[in-house]
Order: structure tokens, then C-alpha cells, then sequence
């Protein structure tokens, strides 16, 4: 059998918020969209022309506090072709939260506390 990665969910407390986050710091745009009927939950799915897989952000109506992530130990990485210039860009948002200079690296945070890796490309 053969397992194909799709997507990964995180859940939100503002989900324009997030999506505004998500569009500037990596590219990734709204591709679907679902709605239950009753308002109860609103799941969204980011995407981009680098890859098929999907973020998907998930917002609960009667979540009433930001969501608790414990000690934060998992990530989701972003592989980059321009590393200075993605660098440059996130220094600028504010949202640079660890760097690891000597293993060519950092994390970038997202506006609920999740952290996000970005690589440079692999020559």
C-alpha cells in the first residue's frame, strides 16, 4: 500500500487573521472551503502551485479562548528557493520565534502559537 500525505490541520481562533498570516508569510491561498450548515465550524484549505498538499485551518464557533498547544514540540516545514528574501520578509512581520544559524534554519510563528520551519532549498 501506498500513503500519500494530503493535508494537516490546525485549528484556529481567527480565521482571517490566520489566513492573512498564511497569505503574506507563505504564499498560500484559499483553495475550498467548508461550512456546516449550522454555522458550528468553518473549515478552510490553503494551498499553492508548489506542492498538492494542504493546510487546513479549522475555526469552532464556541471556541472562546485561544487554543492551548502544549509545549509546541511538532512543526510544519516550508522548503524555500530565496531563503534571504523569505529571512527578510518574516524579520519584517515580526514572526521569527528561533533561529538556528548553524544548522541553516528557522521558525516562524503563526498567530495561534504554531510553529513553522523553513528550510532553504537543497542544492
Amino acid at each position: 500500500m501506498k500513503f500519500k500525505m494530503i493535508h494537516e490541520n490546525y485549528n484556529v481562533f481567527d480565521l482571517n487573521r490566520s489566513k492573512a498570516f498564511y497569505e503574506k508569510a507563505l504564499g498560500l491561498a484559499e483553495v475550498r472551503r467548508i461550512t456546516a450548515p449550522d454555522g458550528s465550524f468553518i473549515i478552510v484549505y490553503l494551498a499553492n502551485e508548489e506542492s498538492d498538499f494542504q493546510l487546513e485551518l479549522t475555526w469552532m464557533r464556541d471556541m472562546d479562548r485561544p487554543y492551548n498547544l502544549g509545549d509546541c514540540e511538532f512543526h510544519l516545514a516550508f522548503q524555500v528557493e530565496d531563503f534571504d528574501a523569505a529571512h527578510a520578509l518574516h524579520k519584517e512581520m515580526g514572526c521569527i520565534c528561533f533561529e538556528n544559524e548553524a544548522m541553516g534554519i528557522y521558525f516562524i510563528q503563526d498567530p495561534d502559537g504554531y510553529w513553522l520551519e523553513i528550510v532553504p532549498e537543497k542544492k
